[in-house]
């Protein structure tokens, strides 16, 4: 019987920290409005936002008043912190939905598909941005905002374990810039918004529009993609816009605790991080690659080669999603290694998307540690560790052998969406290529996300950003955590 008030004084909990969110939610529904002053024609639909606005934050406000007390003197497990998650999402993704629902701009599916894109920063889109107002297009850079930061990233949590478990860490968060978690997130907040104010300040330095600025600035650094223009950055064809951009995307893919590294000018350390290493790595090796085998065919000169050939292998490592130009006439080798960048991403606690580059150095590392002890005198003791943030952190096998199966469960998860493009008859290449996109939360297309495409490619799509933000395995010990004390709860006595 203990234990079942237990269960109960918990859920009570969560269920005030989600009414908490929930009220948070319909407070971002009303922001779009604040671009009606600019835009007076806009004001037709104020109401698409303003009636869900209203519902959620009265709902928000019921769960969190009229919930029985718990013991909020609790520190949250990576399960419980996951409920939270899970539930904040689905109605983050719902109700943002809504607005483009009732003016009649997208259908159910087109509109959840949207605002999933949004909240997980993809960035692919079946919006027609020629014809679309600016409160929607303002109230799409708004969701990829808040999604790069996380919705929880301003609530209180508990780290468990070295490795980052609870709340914090149940959205994808592990860079624990100060001690106190509630200091690191306000801090985490100060730098991404910091930065996008620079990024709006230096866009429109360079000559781009203030709303285009604002737009393009919150969606480089949220490494979410969604443009203004049909032609994405290419719609300029402007070098310094592209140089503004390059340092927002690489912003954007690190980590926050190396951020907070190179703001305390600690520059060493700051380039000892594996991540930061990998990421330079891959650039200086894909773009000469993909110039020499892709791109010498398309262009005339070498600098549009390096131009074309370094925004695209950065806006797919960092997952953001910009793009120069199509991509159809694009050999496979190209193609290929596009896929290849975008299943790997940006930085694990940064707001890019992929299996991360912190675990691919991790399995990178693994191989020389285990090369290196084979060699070594039989009962000698190594201390193997990589540097994260300002820290060395020392990995265990059992820390290697969670990142790879964390790597194993990505990729059958990308083969079994592929399965469903290529059922309906798209091109193998066509079919890795968007689902590594949707799933790595990236952005780019090849040419299947439209208003047209099958529903259930929408739908693969959508369920392939969700678990690509939410990383798996959070998803799955919410939805085990709540059977099984659904479970317990009914059958004990």
């Amino acid at each position: 019987m203990r234990y079942k008030e237990l269960i109960l004084n918990r859920y009570r909990l969560l269920i005030k920290y989600i009414g908490i969110l929930t009220s948070g939610i319909g407070a971002f529904l009303l922001l779009p409005l604040l671009v009606i002053p600019f835009y007076p024609e806009d004001i037709v639909h104020i109401n698409a936002f303003l009636i869900p606005a209203v519902v959620l934050v009265v709902i928000g406000y019921l769960l969190w008043k009229f919930t029985p007390e718990g013991d909020d003197d609790v520190t949250l497990s990576l399960k419980e912190g996951g409920i939270i998650v899970l539930f904040s999402w689905v109605i983050a993704i719902i109700s943002s939905a809504i607005p483009f629902m009732l003016a009649g701009k997208l259908n159910f599916s087109q509109a959840i598909f949207e605002s999933t894109s949004g909240w997980t920063t993809t960035g692919l889109s079946v919006v027609d941005v020629t014809q679309t107002s600016h409160i929607f297009l303002m109230w799409r850079s708004i969701m990829q905002f808040f999604g790069g930061a996380g919705l929880v990233v301003v609530m209180l949590s508990s780290i468990l374990n070295p490795y980052g478990f609870g709340l914090y860490n149940a959205e994808g968060r592990s860079d624990n810039l100060l001690p106190h978690v509630k200091k690191s997130t306000k801090l985490i907040m100060y730098i991404y918004g910091g930065y996008t104010i620079a990024g709006v300040l230096l866009y429109t330095l360079v000559g781009m529009g203030l709303f285009d600025a604002i737009n393009h600035a919150i969606a480089a650094l949220s490494t979410g993609g969604f443009s203004t223009q049909a032609d994405s950055i290419g719609h300029w064809n402007s070098l310094p816009i592209e140089m503004v951009t390059w340092v927002l995307m690489i912003l954007g893919t690190i980590n926050f605790a190396t951020h907070y590294t190179l703001l305390k000018g600690k520059f060493n350390i700051f380039f000892k991080n594996g991540e930061i290493r990998l990421l330079a790595i891959f650039i200086a090796f894909f773009t000469p690659l993909i110039g020499y085998f892709s791109l010498s065919n398309l262009y005339d000169t070498l600098p549009s080669v390096l131009r074309r050939g370094f925004f695209e292998v950065l806006t797919a490592t960092s997952t953001t999603g910009f793009s120069l130009g199509e991509f159809d006439n694009w050999n496979t080798f190209g193609v290929f290694a596009l896929i290849l960048l975008m299943l790997v991403g940006g930085g694990t606690g940064s707001t890019a998307g992929g299996i991360k580059l912190y675990r691919i150095y991790i399995m990178f590392k693994s191989w020389l540690w285990g090369l290196k002890e084979y060699f070594l005198p039989e009962n000698s003791v190594t201390g193997n560790y990589i540097w994260r943030g300002e820290k060395k952190l020392y990995i265990k096998g059992e820390y290697i052998r969670e990142v790879a199966n964390y790597i194993f469960i990505y990729m059958l998860t990308f083969f079994a969406g592929v399965l469903v493009f290529l059922a309906y008859g798209y091109g193998l290449r066509e079919s890795m290529f968007e689902f590594a996109s949707s799933l790595g939360t990236v952005g780019l297309s090849i040419g299947i996300t439209s208003p047209d495409a099958p529903v259930v490619i929408i739908w693969t799509q959508i369920i392939g950003m969700f678990l690509g933000r939410l990383e798996f395995l959070v998803i799955f010990f919410a939805l085990f955590k709540m059977i099984s004390d659904a479970k317990y709860y009914v059958t004990s006595k």
